[in-house]
C-alpha cells in the first residue's frame, strides 16, 4: 500500500490565516499609536496624559483643625474622618489622585496642633481650590438655653436705648455671671460627623412649615440616631439649634422623642439653596471646623525639561534592550521589540483613557511592568531555543515555548498583581498611583507576551534547524551559529 501525500491545502489556508492575523496586530497597534500621539501632541485633546503634582505643579494648602471640643482620644478617630470627608469632597470636584494627609504637633511640643496638608495637582488657581473645599459646611446641633437667651435679648434691648454700654450690661447676669460671657446654645455632640444623607424635600404643610416649603432632610447613621433620640428624649419641650458653618439656620422645637435618625433643617430657603445645601452635605459634612493657615502655589518639581529628558532616556533605553534582544535571540528578539513598543503604547493609551495620573511614582511603576514584559520573552525564547535544537519546527517551537513557559510568565505576573492591589488598598493616594499603574502595566505585558508575541512569531515560515540557508541562523540564539 502506497501513502498518501499529505495535503498542503489547510496548511496554506493556515498561514494565511497567521499573517492576516499579525496584519491585523500591527495595523491595530499603529491605530493606537496614532491615538497616542495626536493626544499627547494635541493641546486641547480629550485624553491627554494627566500629571501628578511632582510633574504638573498645583497647590498647596494647610489647614489648621480645630479639635477643641474632642477629647484626646477620640482626636486621631475625628482627623481619620475629616481627612476621609476632604478626600472626598476633592474627588467630586475633579482633581486626580489628590494628596490629603494629616499634621500633628510632635509629644514634646508646648502647644499642640493638628494640621490637615492638601496637596492638588493640577491645580494652579489656589482661590479655586479654597473655594471649592470651603463649600464643605460644619453642620452643628445645639441644645438652647432659654434663661440665657432671654437675658441677652434682654440686655440687648437694654443697650440700644440707653448710654453706658458696658456697665449696663455687666450688671445683666444669670447664676452670678455675666450675660456678655455665657453662650446660649449647648453642644450636644451631635455634629455632620454622624450624617449619612441629605436629600431636597418640599414640606407639606405640617409642623409649622409652610405648605411646599423647601426643607433638607437628612438621616443619621446608627450613631447618630442614638445620640439623636437620646437628646431629643431627654430635652422634650426645648429647642434644638441648628448650625451651618456657625451660622444659625433653624431652631425648631422639640416635641417628642425622635428615633430612626432622620430629622429636617428648615430656614426659609429658596428650591435652590435647599438643594444646594442637601449637596454640600452629601458631599461631606466636617466632623470638626479648620481654619486655612497657608497657601502655596507649587511649580513642578521635576519640570518639563527634566520630563522631556526622563521619555529620551525611556526610548534610549528600551531601545538597547531590544538591541540586545535581537543580537541574542535574532529574530525572535526582532519580535519581542515590537511587541515591547506595542506594549508601551496600549499603556499609555489606557493611562489616557481611565486616566491614570501619572507621577514619578507612578512613571516608577511603569519601568517596572516593562521590566516583567521582558522577562515574560525571555523565559519563552529559551523555551524554544531548547526545542528548536531538539529538532522541532520553528512555529512547533514557538507552540510549546509558550506553552512550557506558561506556568512561569502565570505565577510571575500573579505575584506582581497581588502585590499591586495590596499596596492599592492599602496604600496612601501617592502609593495607590504606584500601584495602579504597576497593575495594569502587569496585566498588559502579560497579554503582551502571550498574545501578541506569539501571533507574531507564529506568522514567521516555518523552518529547522537542519534546513540550509540564512533562516536556521535567524531562528537560533547566541552571537556564533548554533
Amino acid at each position: 500500500m502506497t501513502e498518501t501525500p499529505p495535503k498542503t491545502e489547510n496548511s496554506t489556508e493556515q498561514t494565511v490565516i497567521r499573517i492576516f492575523q499579525a496584519l491585523a496586530v500591527l495595523v491595530v497597534t499603529g491605530l493606537v499609536g496614532f491615538f497616542v500621539y495626536t493626544n499627547a501632541t494635541n493641546e486641547n485633546a480629550k485624553y491627554p496624559f494627566k500629571l501628578g503634582l511632582d510633574l504638573a505643579g498645583g497647590s498647596h494648602l494647610v489647614y489648621e483643625v480645630d479639635v477643641s471640643s474632642v477629647s484626646e482620644a477620640e482626636v486621631p478617630v475625628i482627623l481619620n474622618v475629616l481627612r476621609d470627608v476632604i478626600e472626598r469632597r476633592i474627588n467630586v470636584f475633579g482633581v486626580s489622585e489628590p494628596v490629603v494627609y494629616v499634621e500633628r504637633s510632635s509629644v514634646v511640643a508646648k502647644e499642640k496642633s493638628e494640621r490637615l496638608v492638601i496637596e492638588l495637582p493640577g491645580v494652579t488657581n489656589v482661590s479655586d481650590a479654597v473655594a471649592e473645599i470651603g463649600k464643605t459646611p460644619l453642620l452643628e446641633f445645639k441644645l438652647v438655653d432659654q434663661e440665657i437667651l432671654a437675658a441677652k435679648e434682654s440686655a440687648a434691648s437694654v443697650v440700644a436705648s440707653a448710654s453706658g454700654t458696658g456697665a449696663i450690661i455687666d450688671n445683666v447676669r444669670v447664676n452670678g455671671e455675666a450675660v456678655a460671657d455665657l453662650n446660649p446654645y449647648v453642644d450636644t455632640g451631635l455634629t455632620g460627623r454622624y450624617l449619612e444623607s441629605a436629600a431636597l424635600e418640599f414640606a407639606g404643610g405640617q409642623n409649622g412649615q409652610l405648605s411646599n416649603e423647601p426643607i433638607v432632610s437628612i438621616v443619621f447613621n446608627s450613631e447618630g440616631a442614638d445620640l439623636f433620640a437620646k437628646i431629643t428624649g431627654e430635652n422634650t419641650g426645648e429647642n434644638l439649634a441648628i448650625f451651618l458653618d456657625g451660622t444659625l439656620i433653624s431652631a425648631p422645637r422639640i416635641n417628642e422623642s425622635i428615633v430612626g435618625g432622620k430629622a429636617i433643617i428648615s430656614g426659609g430657603f429658596t428650591p435652590d439653596e435647599a438643594r444646594s445645601l442637601a449637596e454640600n452635605l452629601n458631599f461631606g459634612a466636617l466632623p470638626v471646623p479648620i481654619e486655612l493657615a497657608s497657601t502655596q502655589t507649587i511649580d513642578a518639581t521635576l519640570g518639563a525639561s527634566v520630563v522631556r529628558d526622563s521619555l529620551l532616556a525611556g526610548l534610549f533605553g528600551l531601545g538597547l534592550i531590544s538591541l540586545f534582544l535581537i543580537g541574542w535571540y535574532r529574530i525572535a528578539g526582532l519580535v519581542a521589540g515590537v511587541a515591547l513598543c506595542m506594549y508601551v503604547l496600549i499603556s499609555l493609551a489606557l493611562f489616557m483613557v481611565i486616566p491614570v495620573t501619572l507621577t514619578a511614582a507612578g512613571l516608577a511603576g511603569f519601568v517596572l511592568s516593562l521590566g516583567m514584559a521582558v522577562d515574560a520573552n525571555v523565559l519563552v525564547f529559551e523555551r524554544m531555543k531548547e526545542e528548536f535544537r531538539a529538532g522541532r519546527s520553528s512555529r512547533d517551537a514557538a507552540r510549546e515555548g509558550f506553552s512550557r513557559a506558561w506556568s512561569a510568565i502565570r505565577d510571575s505576573n500573579v505575584t506582581g498583581l497581588l502585590s499591586a492591589i495590596i499596596l492599592f488598598w492599602f496604600g496612601t493616594p501617592l502609593i495607590k498611583g504606584f500601584a495602579l499603574v504597576l497593575g495594569l502595566g502587569t496585566i498588559i505585558a502579560m497579554v503582551s507576551a502571550i498574545t501578541l508575541t506569539r501571533t507574531l512569531l507564529v506568522a514567521l515560515p516555518d523552518v529547522k534547524r537542519s534546513d540550509t540557508g540564512l533562516l536556521p541562523y535567524l531562528f537560533g540564539t547566541g552571537f556564533t551559529k548554533k
